[in-house]
Parts: structure tokens; sequence; C-alpha cells
């Protein structure tokens, strides 16, 4: 480790060693990047993801009750209609229409577990090959959550419930209008066998059935925006960061931390989501249109060539604004662009700026190709250096 990279880490020690954080303070060192060691990244995130209150004297007591929400949602959201009732020594006489499968009444209990699992069976599909490049996510949790694993208790595990459903894979397609090309080619819309990969013992989870879990949580608390293809993208990167945090501590709480974080995070992004809000004044197709904007005000030439091609801003940038770029880079390349956005005060407009930096970049080769080189060059982009993205970026954001 050099010298340099030292006295950084020390200087991230003092800003979170203050009794009142300094929220300035702490972007400003973030911006750069952050550190992993030590679980710095982890916790700057907690902060920056507005989560963690800048009074460190309350974490203890806001984590302690954040956990026991957390842990309420699963027992509320995660449990099979019917078992409950009757391990607690109901007879098949005591069963009432309102607890029948075919009752038609869509405020039912069954019928709503039904429409759930239309939901479940689409992040499924999505989180079992959550960044596939890497063993980490189909790799056991060191901390699986015992209220769903402990066999005394009335809860089933997601993964089980999926194997069981008997819905037909043509009722799970609920992707909106565009969606299904968020993400990268690579990835498969077909439903998996549950023997694709390898039975963890009993008693164990993936870290990718934490991240199912996560979502389906989010998806009923959320009913107006639910679940959409894309969103495992977004939370994947808060919850790897939160699951090898060296501090075993903060590690242990991984699930319930990211829920919240994601949960804060998609509170700015959820607009991006909306198929209603497209058009609107907060949708992505405005947030779409912000990039070729900015780009026409930097670099008037690339701007008419793209334009004289026909090339517009949805044909790439959907993907790269909605998913914030974690479809374009390598995790670990999508963490240290994260670290920047979480910390610039206004971070969505940072990230336009990167998407124009990376236009901008390659502009030599957008200048000289066509249509189908371009499109190519967009949909798999080739630069990988992110710091020469980001400090282009920064540039921009400067010049402005």
């Amino acid at each position: 480790m050099s010298t340099a990279h030292r006295n950084r880490i020390q200087k991230f020690k003092v800003a979170l060693s203050e009794e009142n954080i300094h929220l300035k303070t702490l972007k400003d060192l973030c911006f750069d990047g952050i550190p992993f060691e030590g679980g710095i990244r982890a916790l700057c995130w907690k902060i920056l993801l507005n989560y963690l209150p800048l009074d460190q004297t309350l974490w203890e007591t806001f984590l302690k009750k954040q956990r026991q929400v957390y842990s309420q949602f699963l027992k509320e959201m995660i449990i099979q209609p019917g078992i409950a009732k009757a391990n607690m020594g109901f007879s098949r006489e005591d069963v009432t229409l309102e607890d029948h499968p075919l009752n038609p009444n869509p405020d039912s209990r069954w019928n709503t577990y039904f429409k759930d699992n239309e939901i479940l069976l689409q992040i499924d599909k999505d989180v079992r090959r959550l960044y596939p490049d890497m063993a980490f996510f189909q790799c056991p949790t060191d901390y699986p959550c015992q209220l769903i694993l402990d066999p005394q208790n009335d809860y089933e595990t997601l993964r089980r419930r999926v194997e069981q459903t008997t819905l037909k894979a043509q009722i799970v397609n609920r992707n909106r209008s565009g969606v299904t090309n968020v993400s990268s080619p690579g990835k498969s819309l077909n439903l998996y066998p549950s023997n694709e990969y390898a039975v963890l013992p009993c008693g164990t989870e993936a870290h990718w059935e934490v991240v199912e879990r996560i979502l389906f949580i989010y998806a009923k608390l959320n009913p107006g925006i639910a679940y959409v293809q894309g969103m495992n993208e977004i939370v994947g990167p808060i919850y790897y960061t939160f699951a090898t945090d060296p501090n075993s501590q903060w590690k242990e709480h991984a699930e319930a931390d990211t829920f919240f974080c994601f949960t804060n995070l998609m509170s700015e992004n959820r607009d991006n989501f909306i198929k209603s809000l497209d058009d609107s004044q907060c949708g992505i197709t405005c947030k779409m249109l912000s990039v070729y904007s900015m780009l026409k005000h930097k670099d008037l030439e690339l701007y008419h060539k793209l334009e004289e091609q026909n090339i517009k801003p949805q044909y790439f940038t959907f993907r790269w604004l909605t998913l914030l770029l974690s479809q374009e880079f390598l995790l670990p390349d999508v963490i240290r662009i994260w670290d920047t956005l979480f910390s610039d005060q206004d971070r969505f407009h940072f990230l336009i700026l990167v998407c124009c930096a990376m236009l901008i970049l390659i502009r030599d080769s957008l200048l000289v190709g066509d249509f189908t080189v371009n499109m190519r060059l967009l949909q798999d982009y080739p630069i990988s250096d992110i710091h020469t993205i980001l400090t282009k970026a920064k540039e921009l954001q400067d010049n402005s």
C-alpha cells in the first residue's frame, strides 16, 4: 500500500470519527473514490444514501430499529397463506371461504399470493444470473436468514415457492416497453430449472436468494411500481458492497441495510422505471434528451454526426441512465463510478455528465463510423478506464 493511499484512508477515518459527521467534507473525499479497506466504502455509502444519520450517537438505536422493521417485513410478506392457521391447529372444516385457493375475491389472501408469484418469478429469473462472470452471488452467504430457514417457523424460502408454483411462464412477462433491452445480451430471460445450480446444503442460502428477497419485499411495499426488470442490477452492487464488508457486525446485517439503502436510492431513481412518467419532466425520456442536449453544447460536430445517422439517445442511453451504468462496466468499476455519483450533490445530473463524457471520449471512432459500427460502439462501450471517464465528466462539469 502506497503512502498516498494510507494517508487517504487516514483522512476517511478522521472524517468518520466525528461525532457529527460533516457531510460536505465526507462527500469531497468520496468523490475521488472510497477505499474498501476497513469497511470504509460500505459505511460511506450508508451515509451518502441517507440511511445512517450524521449524528453517530444515534446509530445504535437507529440500526436496531431498522433491522427490527425489516424482520417484521419478512414475517408479514414472505409467508405461505394457510400454513400459519394449519400449524395453529385449525381443521379442514375451520377453513373459511376467504382462505380457500379458489376464492374469486380479488382481495383474498390466496389471490394476492398468486399475483405475488407472478412478480416473484420475474425477480427469480433476473437474480439467478446476477453478474454471471462472478461466483459471489452463487456462493452461500455466511449469514442466512434464520427466520426463513428455521423449520419451527411458518415461513418458506422464496426459492421453494418458485419451485412449487404452477404458473406458466407467459403470464410472467411483465416487462415494460423497452426494458427487455436493459439487461446485457448474454442474460437470458428464460426461467431456469431449479437444478441449474448446485444444491446448497440444508440451512444455507446463496447471495442471489438474499437479493431476491430484498426485491420481493420492495415490490410488496411499493405496489405502484412493484418490480421492473433491471432493478436487480441496481440492488446488486449495493448488496455486494455491504455483504463483503470486512467488519462482521456490519456484514451480518447486509440484507436489511441493503434493503433500506436500495429503497432510498429508488426514491430518487424510480421515475425511470415508471412507463407512464416516461415523457414527463421527471421521466427517462427527458433525461435521455438531456444527454444529447449537453453533447450539442459540448461537441456540436459529434452531435450532428449522431443526428445525421439517426442514432437516437434512447437506443443506448436508456440502459446507461436507468441502470446507472451497471451494465456497461465490470462490477468493481461500477462501484467506483457509484462512489462519485453518490457523493455528488446532484448525483443524477452528474450521471448525465458521465454519459456525455463517454460519448466525447470515443468521438474519433464515432465520427468515422457508419450507423452499424457506431451502434455497436455505443451498446458495447469500448473504454474500460473509469478514471479517464470520470475525469472527463468532472472537466465538463467545471466548464459548464
